[in-house]
């Protein structure tokens, strides 16, 4: 077995069994909507649908990618992948680096059998991307059948880890490379720090168009990391446990930058789906629930989790009064002081210029002056 493999199996063991969970908030508890009493609406007319990378979801559910790369990862996958094509959500796949180093890992990947219509996700890390010439990224996505692929952004994870990256140079370049490279859209995701306006604005600038916040106050990878490994790897892991920008706040400062968002970080229930709904997200994603409904009762555990979810959040759009996603967006809400100070526009600040040196993403953008 693969180190890659073997990391990622302690990881699931990890994440089924351990305290994984960010001790601080998302802030989406901060996030209040107006019960209506009078909301002249049948149940029967409450929609949930959404559109997310230009197909239809029959509610804004994502199944975050989670694992890859090893036989039980692969079983899981499937798993996860029949219950998003009985419940019309979308599904994303872990980190897709084993199938750089094997190309036989794809086995564990491979879910279009089960599910012919989902949304789907590839997924490959940020640093992984800068070092692979686009073509064959655009391989890992034709391999799985992806629609899209996430590329994901883990920084506090990696220094953690013994093994993992240390320069980060150039991540920013490479996503602009495969924007304009690749013949799928391209999905920037954290992965439970949270996006900065600074960040945020960087990737609009470059053309990308959705991003997956993933902020604090779910699973943290630093501490799952500090969990396993080396006493260096024990400590640093804890010291980065809490580090990041809650997901509430990331989704506020998505939407002032132009970008469409995925609400992922910390979201457990049907309410925390409404709240981030409400801030502007396009959709909201989960992992840890649907691995744990996963252990509990296989797909079927799955399911059920998953039409509980859709079941409560269409009563929550009825008691606000909202007929669709769109309705919901438009409904007063209140926020919180905490969330009020995270989301000041005194945060955001100037952006410094950044000089890529690709030439299309120069002639996209124009002379200065324009």
């Amino acid at each position: 077995m693969t180190s890659i493999a073997t990391r990622k199996l302690e990881h699931l063991d990890l994440c089924a069994s351990a305290d994984v969970e960010s001790r601080r908030t998302t802030l989406l508890e901060e996030v209040q909507l107006l019960h209506d009493a009078l909301p002249e609406l049948d149940l029967d007319e409450v929609d949930p649908s959404v559109r997310l990378l230009g197909r239809r979801l029959r509610a804004p559910i994502v199944i975050s990618g989670m694992t890859g790369g090893a036989e039980r990862a692969g079983r899981i996958n499937r798993a996860l992948a029949a219950a998003a094509q009985e419940l019309g959500f979308a599904m994303g796949l872990g980190s897709q680096r084993a199938m750089l180093r094997d190309p036989g890992a794809v086995a564990s990947y491979a879910i279009r059998d089960v599910a012919p219509d989902v949304l789907l996700l590839a997924n490959l890390g940020c640093v992984q991307a800068r070092d692979t010439p686009s073509a064959r990224v655009a391989e890992l996505i034709d391999a799985v059948s992806a629609d899209a692929i996430c590329l994901h952004l883990n920084v506090a994870q990696e220094l953690a880890q013994d093994e993992g990256d240390r320069d980060f140079r150039g991540c920013l370049e490479a996503i602009a490379r495969l924007v304009e490279d690749l013949p799928v859209p391209v999905v920037v995701k954290e992965t439970g720090c949270g996006l900065s306006p600074r960040t945020l604005a960087l990737l609009h600038e470059i053309g990308v168009g959705l991003v997956d916040v993933a902020g604090v106050g779910g699973t943290t990878w630093p501490g799952v990391e500090s969990l396993r490994g080396s006493p260096r790897q024990r400590a640093l892991g804890a010291a980065l446990r809490e580090w990041g920008i809650p997901t509430a706040a990331s989704l506020v400062h998505a939407e002032r930058a132009g970008l469409a968002a995925i609400a992922s970080g910390g979201i457990r229930s049907a309410h925390d789906v409404l709240r981030a709904l409400a801030l502007g997200a396009s959709a909201a994603g989960l992992a840890l629930p649907f691995l744990l409904a996963h252990e509990r009762a296989g797909v079927e555990g799955v399911v059920g989790f998953g039409r509980e979810l859709a079941e409560t959040l269409r009563a929550l759009m009825l008691l606000v009064g909202a007929r669709s996603v769109a309705e919901l967006r438009r409904k007063p809400r209140l926020l919180g002081p905490t969330l009020q100070a995270w989301t000041s526009k005194d945060l955001e600040g100037p952006l410094a210029p950044v000089h890529l040196r690709s030439a299309r993403l120069d002639e996209r953008r124009g002379s200065p002056g324009e």
